[in-house]
């Protein structure tokens, strides 16, 4: 959809010369109420690129659906947003999306949800469908209700992503192609817990949730599901939810999702994580304890215990002070 990009671009209204190489900077979900308001709504640029983004170019449909959001009420800090995506598809204009299965009964699908990210304070889905290579369904999109915890956020968004697998689940069938393994991944285990027990689960802080973000259980009872619990550094599904990433989990995730790399990459540890998305403090922390900490991570050194430095630990603070205790 090269074409199309182009006639988006063009009709931005501001010459795009320089590449960008994220399409959304980590403050995304940032909302600057004060900013200066736009005179005119560039909703024609933002329509066209979700089309694209729904159709050829899933790296971009996070920042898209969040700029969706803001059309009403569009200011000079959302302009700028857009500007970056165009900068980013400016660079990669000659991409394209690959898509290709294994084995067409075996289905991946991951859901994530971001915990009360917009300006109203409602959690943001992510969700991700592939047979092995290329995400052959992407989602993310704003949650319709607000919840009280990161876990029944996470529920929510499960019960956004589920019809669509039940959906193509049943699609396939009608062509002959009847599912023998459907992989539902899950980064939170008491998420896990609710969707496996339903109410059983349920403690002071989740007997509010109403009975319909349930009906997950009834799919893993009758056998169409498994749930499967994905380490946070796998989950594909990140890439559509939470704060924009960064560097080199940004590439590893966009190579999986456009179908460069198969999706049993995911498993692969991030070798070089960027400065991008280590935070001000971690650098800060790295300075005070000596210089070799954050080049001992990087080299991703293992630990006494045999096992190797993740992202995460990387980016953590506290996980840094652990390690020097140890």
């Amino acid at each position: 959809m090269k074409e199309y990009l182009i006639e988006a671009t063009n009709d931005f209204g501001e010459d795009i010369v320089k590449n960008s190489i994220t399409p959304a900077a980590s403050k995304l979900f940032e909302i600057h109420d004060n900013a200066e308001r736009l005179e005119a709504q560039r909703s024609d640029t933002v329509c066209k690129l979700l089309y694209v983004a729904q159709r050829a170019c899933p790296d971009i449909l996070l920042p898209i659906t969040f700029l969706c959001t803001r059309l009403s009420v569009s200011n000079v800090m959302d302009w700028a947003k857009l500007k970056q995506v165009l900068q980013y598809l400016r660079g990669t204009l000659d991409d394209v999306l690959i898509l290709g299965a294994d084995d067409i009964t075996r289905m991946k699908t991951w859901v994530d949800a971001s915990y009360a990210v917009h300006g109203d304070m409602k959690s943001h889905t992510g969700g991700a469908i592939s047979f092995g290579r290329g995400a052959l369904i992407s989602k993310s999109q704003k949650q319709k209700l607000n919840t009280k915890s990161s876990t029944e956020a996470e529920l929510v968004g499960a019960a956004d992503v589920l019809p669509v697998n039940i959906w193509l689940e049943m699609f396939l069938e009608a062509q002959g192609h009847k599912l023998n393994e459907n992989e539902f991944n899950q980064d939170n285990q008491n998420t896990m817990k609710l969707k496996t027990n339903g109410r059983r689960s349920c403690g002071q802080k989740s007997q509010h949730i109403e009975i319909r973000y349930f009906f997950i259980k009834d799919r893993i009872d009758s056998g169409n599901i498994k749930v499967v619990y994905c380490p946070t550094e796998e989950m594909l599904a990140d890439f559509f939810t939470t704060k924009p990433l960064q560097g080199a989990l940004f590439r590893k995730f966009r190579d999986v999702v456009m179908g460069r790399e198969h999706v049993d990459t995911l498993k692969k540890p991030v070798l070089a994580p960027s400065q991008e998305r280590v935070g001000n403090h971690a650098l800060t922390e790295n300075k005070r304890l000596g210089s070799n900490s954050l080049k001992s991570q990087d080299c991703r050194e293992p630990r006494d215990n045999g096992t190797h430095v993740t992202y995460t630990s990387v980016v953590s603070r506290n996980d840094v002070k652990e390690r020097m205790k140890e």
